[in-house]
């Protein structure tokens, strides 16, 4: 990954065959998001669905920290402001809420510290690896701010109860093994080892059925949420079992090769 001497920039989208990899890029500020980044965020989550041959995302930061969360001085703002208007929160919530439902299966590259509101944007992936001096922070209670719902129901279906209560009621830093030890991180590794981590992970989801993998993603996530379509899941399952993935996987394990989806 490029080095933190690089001029900050709105995030970056570089797309690599079936990889897409999105960079957060304010690493004087680590990664400090802005309103413009938001709306920026969206828009790469959108092409990057459109793209069929996109199989799998990787989402990281340039520098020493992955993200110090969203901008305080735009929480302050709407602390202050008079009229009532879509808060920084908010605005923040769709992003994260957006990157969780994407099809394509997720991976955040957790370069160093996760903190405030990125703690939640990481959550939404569905896998961290990160590196073994990295340490994560949810400061909303020392704040003052009740966080946004949707991030407090990923914390507990993610993370569970008791977790979730000492993670935004103490308001304290915890470091990469105690992550680990929670289910925060998939993947625990040194700074030499993540990038072929990270690179294996990916090669393994997008060499996957995309389309099969993006049904099951969308029904593990309503299992979740307590909220299953069970009509649309079962759906996709009779629809797999005539689809042409089932058909080349199966033709595959017969042929002893990898499918070719």
């Amino acid at each position: 990954m490029p080095s933190s001497a690089e001029t900050a920039s709105a995030p970056l989208l570089e797309i690599n065959a079936a990889r897409a990899t999105i960079r957060l890029n304010r690493p004087k500020h680590l990664n400090r998001l802005q309103s413009e980044d938001l709306g920026e965020l969206v828009k790469l989550f959108d092409r990057i669905e459109a793209d069929p041959d996109i199989r799998v995302l990787i989402l990281t930061g340039t520098g020493r920290a992955f993200s110090a969360g969203y901008d305080l001085n735009s929480v302050a703002d709407r602390a202050t402001s008079a009229r009532e208007e879509q808060s920084a929160g908010s605005a923040f919530e769709v992003v994260v809420n957006r990157l969780e439902d994407l099809g394509v299966p997720t991976i955040c590259r957790l370069n160093g510290g996760v903190y405030g509101g990125s703690t939640d944007l990481a959550l939404a992936c569905d896998f961290r690896i990160g590196v073994d001096t990295a340490e994560m922070f949810m400061p909303a209670a020392r704040l003052g701010l009740h966080y946004y719902t949707s991030g407090i129901e990923r914390y507990v279906t993610r993370l569970g109860v008791d977790n979730a209560k000492k993670l935004f009621l103490t308001a304290q830093k915890i470091p990469a093994p105690e992550m680990l030890r929670i289910g925060y991180l998939t993947a625990m590794v040194s700074m030499e080892m993540l990038d072929q981590e990270v690179d294996s992970l990916a090669a393994v989801l997008a060499g996957n059925a995309p389309v099969a993998m993006r049904g099951m993603k969308r029904a593990i996530n309503e299992f979740a949420r307590g909220k299953l379509d069970e009509e649309a899941a079962n759906q996709r399952h009779r629809e797999s079992m005539r689809s042409a993935e089932i058909k080349e996987g199966i033709k595959a394990f017969a042929e002893k090769r990898p499918p070719r989806f």
